[in-house]
């Protein structure tokens, strides 16, 4: 399979762009190929005034099982024993994650299979995730020796710490539904009503201001890492600045004038 054809692209009307991971066969890894196409994806859409919404699915029975273990072991016949090599995947996978986070597009996962490892630190890194009833979840390494140390930078960020060791710890399979209780995933559906479930979600936010969501998006984020005091002196800047945008003022007015908003996304 050529580069180009592991993760396809389809943006619709509504300014929904859905990233499908296309190398099914192999239970789509984060290989170094699949680590490059994402963050050209990811890259490409956020400065895409035409993307206001990004859907991140998967072809195949899981959504994906982390790194290419294959070519993380070929990186050992270096000199070094593999440790640039190791560096320069962990670099280019904690890159993703992160870009993921930075986009000012929302992105929501819709995970139809299974999802371990680095793949569940992608589900982890979205900022909403849909999940079919069959889909599972885990963080396995501590099997074969690797503590999974990159995905317990986003799993720990989503879930309570208790609920995170226990998948870190013991490395076993959570169900959807389990994954729904502990707030990995927002809601656990039939897998017939997943993707309409996922792209109600991205019609409803691809309908507000683009402006507004790369607003809160941002904000959501950065005060998160900030103590209390800080949080609310930084959102209440945010605010500040929001209410100043040519969409707060039209969204507002609209609501008062009870009628629809027409949006400049500015």
């Amino acid at each position: 399979m050529e580069k180009r054809d592991i993760l396809l692209r389809d943006l619709d009307a509504d300014g929904i762009l859905r990233l499908t991971l296309n190398d099914g066969a192999r239970r789509n890894p984060l290989s170094e190929a699949m680590l490059f196409e994402l963050g050209s994806a990811f890259a490409k859409a956020g400065s895409d005034p035409e993307v206001r919404v990004i859907v991140l699915a998967a072809n195949g029975p899981a959504f994906c099982a982390g790194h290419d273990l294959k070519e993380m072991t070929a990186g050992r016949a270096a000199p070094d024993r593999g440790r640039a090599y190791f560096t320069k995947v962990m670099t280019a996978c904690s890159g993703v994650m992160q870009a993921i986070v930075a986009c000012p597009k929302p992105v929501i996962a819709e995970v139809s299979g299974i999802a371990t490892a680095a793949g569940c630190q992608l589900v982890a890194s979205c900022d909403i995730a849909f999940a079919a009833e069959g889909a599972q979840f885990s963080t396995p390494g501590v099997h074969i020796g690797l503590f999974c140390s990159t995905p317990m930078v986003a799993l720990s960020r989503n879930v309570t710490n208790k609920h995170a060791m226990e998948m870190l710890l013991g490395g076993d399979m959570i169900s959807a539904g389990r994954a729904e209780d502990i707030g990995l995933v927002n809601r656990a559906v039939p897998a017939e009503a997943l993707t309409e479930t996922t792209m109600a979600m991205a019609r409803k936010i691809a309908s507000k201001s683009s402006m507004t969501l790369a607003t809160g998006k941002r904000a959501f984020y950065a005060q998160r890492e900030m103590t209390l005091a800080e949080a609310y002196d930084y959102a209440s800047g945010v605010m500040v600045e929001n209410m100043l945008a040519r969409d707060a003022e039209e969204g507002i007015g609209a609501f008062i004038e009870k009628r629809a908003p027409h949006w400049q996304d500015k």
